[in-house]
């Protein structure tokens, strides 16, 4: 009977410990390059899952898509959005989505990518992310600049020219206020999925704003970084129950391979 109690605690804790190792799915924005030039055409694609372990779902139709121009001119690009399919896991194809844009000015170009309430079955709730990312066009000129939206991130350090090791700062923002003391979880995109997986908390790291909404992370390696803060949104009906609401937003930021050519400008 103590043996049979034992073992049924062991699987208890074994269940609960692969669900709490379960990885978070976040929406990845990423731009084919971070540095355009003016008039240059660049695909920006938009997909669904675990970052550093590229393990990518179906991802959904976004809700919307814009783009804030160096001008501070807002442009609606929710149309030009179209589906795309991409190799997932053990060869099963995968939607994501893209959209093509072309600079008519020169400086930075802040994409915003709004997506419908997402099920997540494992959290019993939905997440509705906002997720943000840069395209430099050769002058440095509106990369603080603010998308507005219910969430925002605003960096405060240039996001991009990073070099590995760099500290990066951003502000989070809900309804036009700082968000103090939120939790910001930070991870880094793998374009293949890596050989061997190092322990979660090497993979998923964390850190809290100040109460000015502010948040610091160092960026150690070249590729995209996510940085990804949430709170509360309420309650959204499903098969005639009533589930909770998270809301976040992602900034996308690039780190630069000092080993590779840089393009010229």
């Amino acid at each position: 009977m103590k043996s049979t109690i034992r073992t049924r605690i062991l699987v208890l804790g074994m269940f609960l410990g692969l669900a709490n190792a379960c990885p978070a799915h976040y929406s990845m924005l990423f731009p084919e390059t971070n540095s355009a030039r003016l008039g240059q055409p660049v695909s920006v694609i938009y997909q669904w899952g675990h970052p550093f372990e590229h393990q990518l779902g179906d991802a959904n139709a976004p809700l919307s898509a814009t783009v804030l121009t160096p001008s501070g001119k807002k442009v609606d690009v929710t149309k030009e959005v179209e589906p795309l399919e991409v190799p997932g896991l053990e060869g099963k194809k995968v939607r994501t989505f893209r959209f093509q844009f072309v600079p008519q000015e020169r400086g930075d170009f802040i994409f915003v990518l709004v997506t419908a309430p997402i099920w997540m079955p494992e959290e019993k709730g939905f997440v509705q992310d906002t997720v943000q990312v840069m395209l430099h066009v050769q002058i440095q000129k509106g990369w603080d600049a603010r998308p507005g939206g219910k969430m925002e991130m605003t960096p405060l350090t240039r996001p991009y020219g990073l070099q590995p090791g760099m500290t990066f700062q951003a502000r989070v923002r809900s309804e036009d206020r700082p968000m103090a003391a939120t939790l910001v979880e930070i991870e880094r995109y793998n374009p293949t999925p890596p050989a061997v997986l190092p322990p979660d908390e090497h993979i998923t790291r964390t850190v809290k704003t100040d109460a000015d909404g502010v948040f610091t992370a160092s960026l150690m390696e070249p590729g995209w970084w996510g940085m990804t803060a949430s709170r509360e949104g309420g309650k959204k009906e499903r098969q005639g129950k009533s589930y909770p609401v998270r809301e976040r937003v992602t900034f996308w930021a690039f780190v630069d391979d000092l080993k590779q050519p840089m393009p010229s400008k």
